[in-house]
């Protein structure tokens, strides 16, 4: 079984499905800024990390951690990107349960990657962590969208409030 082939095929076929692409320019800068915000975790976590990708079946070939991330950043949060604000509501509650949804499809798909033994949680993170954190990203992602600066800030509060929780030693910077 090749896990990252099926979410692969499972992603394209959403980004087919209910990606909006004619727009795809007006998401493109809240695409990049949940990558940067991956790759900085993955540059300054890289000693201490929260979770980690296991391949799994045949991906255990091939694939590495790192791997993995990186198609997450390049196939997933495209997608994601283009559907969950391709779908954006117009009024505070539908967007909230607009967020609601895409916290709860990250969440079930986190459990299927622990159940499978795709996904490990490290250094006191655990699956209501991951719902929280997403609940937290797609509410910035949303922020993002119309006002980035703040969601910048936001961010910067919210990585300093994680680092604070799971009392994160300054010694796994390089």
């Amino acid at each position: 079984m090749n896990l990252n082939v099926i979410y692969g095929a499972i992603y394209i076929f959403s980004a087919i499905k209910w990606g909006d692409w004619k727009n795809w320019k007006a998401y493109y800068p809240t695409f990049l800024f949940l990558m940067v915000g991956d790759l900085v975790y993955q540059y300054l976590f890289y000693k201490h990390s929260m979770w980690e990708y296991v391949p799994v079946g045949s991906d255990k070939g091939w694939a590495k951690h790192s791997h993995i991330a990186l198609l997450v950043m390049l196939i997933k949060y495209p997608i994601t990107i283009s559907i969950f604000l391709g779908h954006m509501p117009k009024s505070f509650k539908k967007k909230l349960v607009n967020i609601l949804f895409w916290t709860i499809i990250y969440t079930v798909n986190e459990f299927a990657d622990l159940k499978l033994g795709a996904l490990v949680h490290k250094n006191g993170w655990n699956l209501g962590w991951s719902a929280f954190f997403s609940f937290v990203m797609f509410s910035v992602l949303a922020i993002h969208y119309y006002k980035p600066l703040l969601a910048w800030i936001l961010s910067a509060i919210y990585a300093t409030f994680l680092w604070n929780v799971f009392d994160i030693s300054s010694n796994i910077l390089k």
